[in-house]
């Protein structure tokens, strides 16, 4: 009987196996120069796979005849499934990141981590700040990422000042301009990052376990985010 279950799994991960690498080749042969598949899984919903082509997310059929690219939403619950995915599968490591190039804030005990590409002239961004300045526990790692007309310069005079948290802080939510100021900068590492994680715009957070979310979130989020994260990290 034992023999019989092993050779029963045995043939049922040999035809997924199978059906992947004809999948592949399908994909492979109709779509010449498509880039590097990456990662070829079948999902619980409409018999679709998903499909990772050059760190893009894209959907096929079980014969790779047809490729799909958008977001697949569960009608029922309205949830974006696919954003759910990107945020797992392209997850960072957030002890990688060049916390050197970011400047650093720490909050009350500082266990909770958030790293933040952000602007000085994106509404959104200032938005985010003023959630923040509510929030405590954490360091925040804040990457100065000027992709607004004119963010440049405030962002050279913010890093430049003797303390640049308060010069972001007072600039951020009071509109008190920092004083200008000269001196060598990182900006170009940090819009070097950007890109190479896919920061397309601003706010960007990445939480301690690696997800990014782009774009605002009010105080509520951020606090159920930061302390998911902390759970997770503490039960690791």
């Amino acid at each position: 009987m034992k023999i019989l279950i092993a050779l029963f799994l045995f043939t049922l991960l040999s035809s997924a196996h199978a059906g992947e690498n004809e999948i592949r080749k399908s994909l492979q042969s109709k779509f010449p120069g498509i880039g590097k598949i990456e990662h070829i899984v079948k999902t619980p919903y409409a018999g679709l796979y998903e499909v990772i082509i050059d760190d893009q997310l894209l959907y096929t059929d079980a014969q790779g005849e047809y490729l799909f690219e958008g977001n697949v939403i569960e009608a029922k619950s309205r949830r974006d499934l696919s954003g759910e995915r990107r945020q797992v599968l392209f997850a960072i490591d957030f002890d990688k990141l060049p916390l050197e190039l970011a400047v650093k804030k720490v909050k009350g005990n500082g266990k909770r981590k958030l790293a933040i590409f952000t602007d000085p002239n994106c509404g959104f961004c200032k938005r985010l700040e003023k959630e923040l300045s509510r929030v405590t526990d954490v360091t925040l790692y804040r990457f100065m990422y000027p992709i607004f007309p004119g963010s440049d310069e405030i962002v050279r005079n913010v890093l430049c000042s003797k303390d640049s948290n308060k010069a972001w802080e007072d600039w951020m939510l009071s509109e008190i301009a920092p004083a200008k100021a000269i001196c060598d900068t990182q900006t170009e590492k940090v819009m070097a990052l950007g890109q190479k994680l896919r920061v397309n715009g601003t706010p960007n957070l990445i939480f301690g376990n690696g997800i990014q979310s782009p774009g605002f979130l009010p105080l509520e989020e951020l606090e159920k985010n930061l302390n998911e994260t902390e759970k997770k990290q503490g039960t690791s």
